[in-house]
């Protein structure tokens, strides 16, 4: 049984970014890619084993580049996501071809997780301290599971607006909900706003965002087919785009069963390659790191 897994979200791979596939981006300064810092922070954070969700139209390109990579560093296996693969309702939807989100995506992990783990996305930088307080949290539960929780001043992109779920707690530090709110972006006039519900909202840049980066224990894998199911008994069977995320699943165990989940704050300053133009300023963050000592280069020395 493996100490903690971490699961990587990478389904996605092929979105494009100009011309480019981000995850294949060489961002670092000896050409590393974001999931190589993800996997080096993770081993130096304790985790012994990374599940990467991914199609399986990417399996060649993906084992051939990521993978290739990470096998050296890690324990390392692959899960399937695929759009029949459903704990109800299985073949009432024929006609869908879309993925039904993150939380469908660690439904197909349910035969590999058997212990503490967390979850990332593929194309995100966490930071060092990030995944140093997961690992923290993973071995010593303190609730139920736990979110990082990032300052969303250092979630922004200077080329455009973003989505985030936007995270309130209580005194004890554990979320009470996570309202996923687009097109947050910064104004003319420094002001911060997006929009949930439909309804616009003004933002604080030291308001806490989750960035998919969420710490669990075995037992959550029945709690999300149990959400899912739900999710999909309400659907018509000619639907062709809803999604159910993590985030809705945890805010749904909140409200209904008094799921505990711990926010863990850190002061790292995420980023991902969500526009083209982000890919020079992520570029010179990690010079910067490496600089300063927090990576050498090459990346594993």
């Amino acid at each position: 049984m493996s100490k903690m897994t971490l699961v990587v979200l990478a389904a996605g791979m092929g979105t494009r970014f100009g011309t480019r596939i981000k995850q294949l981006e060489k961002l670092g300064p000896s050409g590393e890619l974001l999931i190589d810092y993800s996997v080096h922070d993770a081993v130096k954070a304790g985790f012994d084993r990374v599940v990467f969700i991914i199609r399986h139209d990417i399996e060649e390109l993906f084992k051939s580049t990521i993978g290739a990579r990470v096998e050296k560093r890690i324990a390392t296996e692959y899960v399937y996501q695929s759009p029949d693969q459903l704990p109800v309702r299985g073949g009432d939807f024929p006609g869908r071809t879309k993925p039904w989100g993150t939380a469908q995506a660690l439904y197909c992990c349910r035969d590999v997780i058997d212990g503490p783990f967390a979850i990332v996305n593929a194309d995100d930088f966490y930071g060092q301290d990030a995944f140093l307080q997961l690992g923290g949290f993973l071995g010593d539960f303190t609730a139920d599971a736990c979110s990082v929780g990032f300052l969303l001043k250092n979630t922004l992109s200077d080329f455009g607006t973003v989505n985030r779920g936007v995270c309130k707690t209580d005194a004890q530090g554990l979320l009470t909900s996570v309202e996923e709110t687009k097109a947050i972006g910064r104004g003319d006039d420094g002001v911060i706003s997006g929009t949930f519900a439909g309804e616009q909202r003004v933002l604080s840049e030291n308001d806490t965002v989750s960035m998919s980066m969420w710490g669990f224990g075995a037992d959550f894998m029945p709690r999300l087919e149990r959400r899912l199911s739900e999710f999909l008994e309400k659907l018509p069977a000619d639907e062709p785009k809803a999604e159910l995320t993590i985030a809705d699943a945890v805010d749904a165990e909140i409200h209904g069963s008094g799921f505990r989940v711990m926010n863990l704050a850190t002061d790292s300053r995420w980023f991902g390659i969500t526009y083209e133009a982000d890919a020079d300023n992520a570029r010179e963050t990690l010079r910067n790191c490496v600089s300063a000592g927090v990576y050498n280069s090459p990346l594993w020395g």
